[in-house]
């Protein structure tokens, strides 16, 4: 072969190369405008704005007012309570969510019977909207009618308690809705994480003599760690940046004790009319999840490493 054969074999092998590159764009285009459009455009806007005096209703131009928003964040208490109260709502649906979603995504691997019905009945928190899901749980926890309160009574465990609205009771009755309706989604991750688990390997420990929590611990966590990680970092941002359940459950009261960050933006935003300053708000909630989001990527690429 000479050296211009080559040569061209070279050039013809790069413009092939550079004509798949331009067809994979061309394929990712249907799907990457309106990532662009309805996600970052508003995101960079959304930054843009908490750098601005902009409110509703006002007549003067907005004026450009550099970080002002940002350190009278830093002095707002009544906001960094509500962070506060995000983080406590957040791990404590996360936690919790994660562990019974673990231990009902084990039930329903095993062979039962009906199991397909019970997979079902299981996923049905997950296909309704969170406004019906809070309007239904604001029936049981209704003071007068509602079904906890009747089965306490019944059972004589106390009188009735108006769980939305008493101060010491609100963010764990919201608690303890936001578990029910997310778990559902956990447990389908997990179930098929289970499911990918090759019996061969369960088999195998079981010849050698493990009990069910040493095969829990040396095959099972092993090949669904990856999809726990994954699945628990989305819930923990998923939730909180938890908006319309709490809202219909409680609008953020009593006091202010399940308000969290996104109903305080709410309220700056839309009735209050400080749009600047809830982009702000909005700003800090991105960061912190941004860095959420790097340990998480971190930690997945030392396990890589380290596999």
């Amino acid at each position: 072969m000479t050296l211009a054969t080559a040569t061209k074999r070279s050039a013809r092998g790069a413009s092939a190369r550079r004509g798949a590159d331009h067809g994979a764009w061309f394929l990712v285009l249907p799907a990457l405008i309106p990532i662009l459009v309805l996600s970052v455009g508003p995101l960079l806007y959304g930054i843009a704005l908490a750098f601005t005096d902009s409110q509703s209703g006002r007549t003067e131009p907005t004026q450009w007012v550099g970080a002002l928003n940002f350190q009278d964040l830093l002095h707002d208490t009544l906001f960094w309570d509500s962070f506060r109260i995000g983080l406590i709502w957040a791990f404590g649906v996360t936690v919790p969510q994660f562990f019974l979603a673990l231990g009902l995504a084990l039930l329903l691997n095993q062979p039962l019977r009906m199991r397909w019905l019970a997979r079902a009945l299981a996923i049905i928190p997950w296909a309704m909207p969170e406004v019906v899901v809070g309007i239904m749980w604001r029936l049981v926890y209704h003071p007068d009618a509602g079904v906890l309160n009747e089965t306490l009574s019944n059972l004589g465990l106390g009188e009735g308690k108006d769980w939305l609205t008493g101060t010491a009771t609100a963010l764990f009755a919201v608690i303890v809705v936001g578990i029910w309706a997310g778990m559902p989604q956990t447990t389908v991750a997990l179930l098929a994480g289970l499911q990918n688990t090759p019996r061969e390997l369960h088999e195998a420990a079981a010849m050698d003599g493990a009990g069910a929590w040493r095969r829990f611990r040396t095959v099972t966590w092993p090949a669904i760690k990856p999809i726990a990680l994954a699945i628990t970092a989305l819930n923990f941002i998923w939730n909180f940046n938890s908006f319309a359940l709490v809202y219909v459950l409680t609008q953020g009261g009593p006091g202010g004790r399940t308000r969290l960050p996104m109903l305080f933006a709410y309220e700056e935003a839309f009735r209050y009319g400080q749009f600047g300053y809830a982009a702000a708000m909005g700003c800090v909630m991105v960061a912190v999840i941004s860095v959420i989001l790097a340990f998480y990527l971190v930690g997945r690429l030392k396990g890589g490493e380290e596999s």
